[in-house]
């Protein structure tokens, strides 16, 4: 079964841009986004998205999570202190460890694009350890898991017809 996944480490907020957070943490953001509201009432404020993100693929879901702690544990108290800066800015908690899964990816099917899965047998499978809840906990982050299976729909039975 074909398997995309990624994990990624966001600070989210109305007011503070991410050149702003990376200003204030000292750490060059993976990537940024913007995004205001897709409807024009009621309108809605804009959100600034600061990320560091591991796309690697071959690795479980644990193993991308680690890629990202590493980098981000030596500044554990800057990510906290602007969390509680950022969160009173919005109703949505602004930090955010974020997995993604798609499973049954055909944009994944090209054999080219496919882990070795001889290193790593079992994507599928994954945990978080102690390490990982307490650096979640120390900066106010809350866990977030989007799965898709993008299996596409099977045609309708026929023989079941009249």
């Amino acid at each position: 079964m074909p398997l995309n996944q990624y994990v990624y480490f966001a600070l989210s907020s109305e007011r503070t841009t991410a050149r702003e957070m990376a200003d204030l943490l000292g750490i060059e953001p993976d990537e940024v986004t913007v995004r205001a509201s897709r409807l024009a009432e009621p309108p809605r404020p804009v959100c600034h998205r600061w990320k560091i993100v591991c796309r690697a693929p071959g690795l479980r879901v644990d193993e991308q999570v680690t890629q990202i702690l590493d980098r981000l544990r030596p500044h554990t108290g800057r990510i906290a202190e602007l969390v509680r800066r950022l969160d009173p800015e919005g109703e949505c908690p602004s930090a955010v460890l974020e997995i993604v899964r798609y499973f049954n990816d055909d944009e994944c099917a090209d054999e080219a694009d496919r882990p070795d899965t001889s290193q790593h047998p079992n994507l599928f499978g994954w945990h978080l350890d102690r390490d990982v809840l307490d650096f979640l906990s120390a900066t106010g982050a809350v866990l977030d898991v989007d799965e898709y299976d993008l299996t596409p729909d099977a045609p309708e039975d026929q023989s079941a017809i009249g």
